[in-house]
């Protein structure tokens, strides 16, 4: 998992650059005449909701691996009645990255939210904050927020490699073990 999240982790922020990319590189949305602009304002309206999907699949991946490590893990420490340690810790690392995942997926929320706010052409029109423009906050909110998932994404890669140390001192474990009783082979 080491390996594959940096890999995943790396499209969804590309993705999500992409899809920022589009939105930056777009004329006046305001004018339904323009078709042009509208249908790629269409291409990125869809492609906002795509990108927030991988970073949501991404954050889920994260968070079933942890769930199913950290019970790999309880049930062979008691298996092989192990230092309950290695418990602890992968319980500590799940505890440490599922704020970070669940913050992630609420960020991508608030960005496509903040994108339908902007929209010109929804029916329901927002008054503008504070003199502010809902397209200048989306802009705002989706650079802070493809800023945090990246960090996100890095913490929860640290978290997930040490993750993998503490299981490979478990499996090293039991190897021992299990030679020791002759059921090696």
């Amino acid at each position: 998992m080491d390996r594959i999240l940096p890999v995943i982790a790396l499209f969804a922020l590309v993705f999500v650059c992409a899809t920022l990319a589009l939105g930056l590189s777009l004329g006046d949305v305001s004018n339904p005449k323009d078709t042009t602009t509208q249908r790629w304002a269409t291409v990125h309206r869809l492609s906002g909701v795509a990108a927030a999907l991988v970073v949501l699949l991404v954050d889920s991946i994260v968070v079933t691996y942890f769930v199913g490590t950290s019970r790999w893990c309880k049930e062979v420490v008691e298996t092989y009645d192990l230092d309950r340690l290695y418990i602890a810790r992968t319980n500590k690392l799940k505890r440490r990255t599922f704020p970070l995942a669940v913050s992630s997926m609420l960020t991508m929320v608030v960005v496509v939210a903040l994108g339908g706010a902007a929209d010109p052409g929804a029916s329901m029109r927002l008054e503008p904050i504070a003199g502010v423009a809902w397209s200048r906050v989306h802009l705002f909110g989706a650079l802070l927020g493809v800023s945090y998932v990246a960090l996100g994404f890095y913490l929860m890669w640290q978290n997930v490699w040490e993750n993998g140390r503490v299981l490979a001192d478990v499996v090293q474990r039991v190897a021992e073990i299990r030679k020791q009783r002759g059921l090696e082979g």
